[in-house]
């Protein structure tokens, strides 16, 4: 009973140990977060000063009224929602019934196949950065939204199509044979039995391109010439490009309302985000 009660004694020990070093850590990847909210409420020298201060001295909502009132944020915001929806609905439509086929059927070449696709995705973009001009330009694309989402869904296929795959692995095949004894068709069953199971893979999938296109600023600022047509990450180098015109406050107050959109759906998917990762990442 002794060495029973040691045993729990220096396991709870450990956990507390290891809760405190958590939250420890949590508070300093908060920092940053912490920081840039007091500096969005704070003056104009606010971010030159010598001191690291987490409450502003004098708060106002200055930077906010600016950035939505003198400044073309809400366009960059649509253009951004335009770029998202738009990728994520040519990526899914393309990788999802890829992710099955590579998942159910064993055809020649189907491992050559993945494996390219991996290989290739291990390049960085940058590489390809002159061809996709010169491709875009030829076909008239170039500082068009339109051309800016075949690259990007390009991209993001190979991450849905490998991460979706894993998750269809795990969807045993009887519940498919089941519903084909009930009568069901293979479309009826992809629809009613396979898409809902994979509801958490496809969602995660479809935050994961979402946050990176949202975040994306090499080939939005390269391929997006106009100023009517910049993204959330082009407008905000804008803000930082003029010397004489900058402002770390709006630009921080900027970079808040950026996130803003992601945090809620983030929050609001975050019962799918665990099976959604862990299941598709681990098989394959």
């Amino acid at each position: 009973m002794r060495r029973i009660s040691k045993r729990k004694h220096r396991e709870k020990i450990r956990l507390v140990t290891l809760n405190f070093i958590f939250i420890i850590l949590c508070f300093v990847t908060l920092i940053p977060i912490f920081y840039t909210l007091s500096v969005s409420f704070s003056g104009q020298g606010a971010a030159l000063s010598g001191s690291l201060s987490f409450l502003p001295e004098n708060p106002t909502l200055e930077n906010y009224r600016a950035i939505l009132l003198d400044e073309p944020f809400l366009l960059w915001l649509k253009n951004s929602l335009i770029l998202s929806v738009g990728t994520i609905t040519i990526s899914m439509i393309c990788a999802v019934p890829a992710a099955y086929a590579v998942s159910r059927w064993r055809f020649p070449g189907r491992c050559g196949i993945l494996k390219a696709l991996l290989v290739l995705n291990a390049f960085p973009q940058v590489l390809s950065m002159f061809a996709l001009f010169r491709v875009l330009k030829t076909l008239g694309l170039l500082n068009s939204h339109i051309g800016l989402m075949m690259i990007y869904a390009g991209s993001m296929c190979v991450f849905a199509i490998w991460n979706m795959k894993g998750y269809f692995d795990t969807i045993p095949v009887d519940i498919e044979e089941a519903s084909k004894i009930d009568g069901a068709n293979n479309t009826q069953m992809i629809l009613r039995i396979v898409l809902p199971l994979a509801k958490p893979a496809i969602t995660v999938t479809c935050v994961m391109v979402l946050i990176t296109v949202w975040n994306e600023y090499l080939f939005a600022t390269t391929f997006l010439l106009d100023s009517d047509s910049y993204s959330l990450a082009g407008g905000l180098y804008q803000l930082q490009s003029n010397d004489y015109s900058r402002s770390w406050p709006m630009f921080t107050a900027a970079s808040v309302l950026a996130s803003a959109p992601l945090l809620l759906i983030f929050f609001k998917i975050q019962k799918y985000m665990v099976s959604g990762l862990t299941a598709g990442g681990v098989k394959g």
